[in-house]
């Protein structure tokens, strides 16, 4: 996979990033052309996350890129944070499974809008993930 544009990086610390990160999304999905239906699916995906980065994370970085993998575009968001880390990632990644205050997708919902979906934490250290979602 390759990057295939610029990388853009917006800080989110408020309720506001949630929202510039949701638009951000839909303006790259548009440009890369992804059908209604994934860009719809991303965003829902960009907006828990991000919402999961600011409530659960103490706030962090969102950085969203065009990818290629030489046969098809895409958009790759890293959610970054340096926040508590997730204690049970299997248990916050059960369909179901929720702490409340977000969209009710949880982690196992968000993973399940995109391509690809990694998760990197520890606890103290922090939490990273990284979606995927190609044109079809």
């Amino acid at each position: 996979m390759t990057a295939g544009g610029a990388a853009e990086r917006i800080a989110v610390t408020s309720d506001q990033d949630v929202v510039r990160v949701r638009q951000l999304v839909r303006t790259v999905a548009v440009a890369v052309k992804l059908s209604l239906v994934d860009q719809t699916k991303l965003v829902t995906a960009a907006s828990e996350l991000a919402r999961n980065t600011l409530v659960y994370g103490g706030g962090g970085t969102v950085e969203v890129t065009r990818v290629e993998n030489g046969r098809r575009a895409g958009i790759q968001i890293v959610f970054a944070d340096q926040g508590p880390g997730i204690p049970d990632l299997d248990l916050a990644l059960t369909d179901g499974y929720t702490t409340g205050g977000g969209l009710g997708l949880g982690l196992s919902g968000a993973r399940r809008l995109v391509d690809e979906f990694a998760i990197d934490t520890a606890v103290g250290k922090g939490t990273t993930i990284s979606v995927t979602k190609w044109c079809r």
